[in-house]
């Protein structure tokens, strides 16, 4: 019986994986050594460290730009940097996203993108004008829900600029780059995960850490927010499931230690290009599902689902003026007309609905439109390059996947269990 060569090469060492699941949890990616203070400690990590692995990121679309800045970009810098003064480091893996190669159609190849093919700015301007912005904002006395609010504006702001959908892929693009400047003669990896949803075996079926990219659209069709969206059913929505994005991690981290490479390694990890999952799909199945099981409100009713509706970009707008904005427009004209409180509080409460679903119809479009195809040319050969019982035990090959059962019967559950009810 063969035995597993990602077992043998793994056991008996130091890993240090940074993020919210990391062992060390007070461990700051965002300060220079990771925030470790003690002296101690640190010359032992440095000794004793055979692997790290980067996961530290937020992942969501509409962050603060300062926030998003100094974990996606800076805290992969200063990981980088802690990594350098390791005397054995065997590897350095980084885990990015497919989505830091900007909005793409056809092929997208696993390849690093240099700074002047993505016309991305440097960090320390980046850095600068966030802080001229922040002390513009104090020097006005600000609250801080406005200083919240300008700089999530500011974040959406630079990653339009520059050709990014939202703050998340833009910082982690940027975050991608300070890897490649820094890394010298360091073993890098960097693995980039399409989108990422519930688990499909281990630890166990379904589970999933908070709502996250397409999971929001799920949970705020099931609760009644959402009913339309702009999308085109015939859009590939790439998904993998967490756990086959952590086998594809134990995978490439023995295969490149047997296998070293003196290029930077790039990995998609997802389904696109073996097994498609279109949006179609998605939408079907969460209407099947929720109206077979749908969602209890606060008050104990149960919320009825209605089939949803997709438009192009520009049909949705006019829709959703003509279906919400104008109605409210004229309920604010009566609430004021009869200084009714009753009303006015109707009115704030049903435009921030509107504002929220236009404000995630505006962050999905890139991912509801989405046609293009994510190369996985080296996450096969790594793939291929696994013994079968390695293949048994920490599998990430997508052509497995039943995308009707898994969403029917382990991710929407699992996205309503430990996601909504979490």
């Amino acid at each position: 019986m063969e035995r597993s060569e990602i077992v043998q090469s793994l056991e008996n060492k130091s890993i240090l994986i940074t993020g919210s699941t990391g062992f060390l949890a007070k461990c700051d990616t965002s300060l220079e050594n990771l925030g470790i203070g003690d002296t101690k400690l640190i010359n032992v990590l440095w000794r004793e460290i055979d692997f790290i692995v980067n996961s530290a990121a937020t992942t969501r679309f509409n962050e603060r730009y300062d926030v998003s800045l100094n974990i996606n970009t800076f805290g992969a810098r200063n990981v980088m940097l802690f990594a350098k003064k390791c005397e054995g480091l065997n590897m350095f893996l980084h885990i990015s996203t497919a989505y830091v190669t900007q909005e793409r159609k056809g092929i997208i190849t696993e390849k690093f993108f240099e700074q002047d093919e993505l016309l991305i700015p440097k960090i320390e301007t980046e850095n600068e004008l966030i802080k001229r912005k922040l002390k513009e904002l104090e020097d006005t006395c600000a609250s801080n829900n406005i200083i919240k609010i300008c700089m999530k504006e500011l974040g959406m702001k630079r990653a339009n600029k520059f050709g990014w959908p939202n703050v998340y892929s833009f910082t982690k693009a940027m975050g991608e780059l300070q890897i490649a400047k820094l890394r010298g003669s360091l073993p890098v990896i960097i693995l980039r995960p399409t989108i990422i949803l519930s688990t499909c075996k281990q630890p166990f079926p379904g589970w999933i850490e908070g709502i996250r990219t397409m999971d929001k659209l799920i949970i705020s069709y099931a609760i009644g927010e959402i009913v339309s969206l702009p999308a085109c059913l015939d859009a590939a929505v790439d998904g993998i499931p967490g756990d086959m994005v952590v086998n594809a991690m134990l995978a490439t981290m023995m295969t490149n230690c047997s296998h070293p490479n003196s290029m930077l390694p790039i990995y998609h990890v997802g389904s696109s290009s073996k097994n498609t999952l279109r949006f179609r799909l998605i939408s079907e199945t969460s209407y099947k599902y929720f109206s077979m099981h749908p969602v209890t409100r606060k008050d104990g009713k149960l919320i009825t689902v209605r089939k949803p509706i997709f438009f192009s970009k520009m049909f949705f707008c006019i829709y959703m003026v003509l279906r919400s904005k104008l109605p409210l427009q004229v309920l604010l004209v009566v609430a004021t007309l009869f200084s009714s409180q009753i009303l006015k509080n109707q009115y704030i409460k049903h435009n921030q609905t509107y504002n929220h679903v236009m404000l995630m119809a505006k962050a999905y479009i890139p991912y509801t439109f989405m046609l293009g195809r994510f190369d996985d040319t080296n996450t096969e050969i790594l793939r291929m390059r696994m013994n079968n019982e390695d293949k048994a035990m920490f599998s990430f090959d997508p052509k497995c996947i039943n995308w009707d059962q898994f969403l029917m019967d382990i991710h929407i559950p699992g996205v309503i269990k430990y996601g909504l009810n979490g």
